[in-house]
């Protein structure tokens, strides 16, 4: 087993453990990852490495956030449900969740290093803090933490 294809292959073993068990609702969310990760593959016509992946699966679990908040709005509470149970099982596959005292440590450090004076150096912090961050923060709510401390 390559380094590029460990996290996909321990995915697809997981999809066979899954079968195995007859396990239907973690088999059907690992599909959607793999069929996720085979379009990347179509797409860009490369093997995605880990980083990758975990880029993909971030992006997944971004989506079915957003799917969550218009479930209960809409008063469907079975699909949030659902949604809410592809999370853990894609969660599972990304590395821990960083605590915002982590995440603020690499704000700092990210704001200090680029020299970030004011929010149109918000692109560099992003830069820099982005790959740190990848499967392990929400982007989006660490985007809104950088542009607060820029603007102060």
């Amino acid at each position: 087993m390559s380094a590029e294809a460990s996290l996909k292959s321990r995915i697809t073993d997981d999809m066979k453990t899954a079968m195995r068990a007859g396990d239907k609702e973690r088999l059907g969310t690992i599909r959607l990852m793999l069929a996720a990760i085979k379009q990347v593959e179509v797409d860009t016509r490369n093997t995605p490495d880990d980083a990758a992946i975990l880029g993909i699966l971030d992006k997944m679990v971004k989506q079915r956030r957003e799917s969550i908040v218009q479930y209960e709005k809409a008063g469907r509470e079975e699909l949030a449900a659902r949604e809410y149970a592809e999370i853990e099982v894609i969660q599972s596959y990304l590395p821990s969740q960083l605590s915002s005292a982590e995440i603020d440590t690499l704000i700092d450090a990210a704001i200090s290093e680029t020299g970030a004076q004011s929010i149109r150096d918000m692109g560099k912090v992003m830069g820099q803090l982005k790959p740190k961050l990848q499967g392990r923060a929400d982007i989006g709510a660490v985007s809104t933490l950088i542009k607060q401390r820029l603007n102060s």
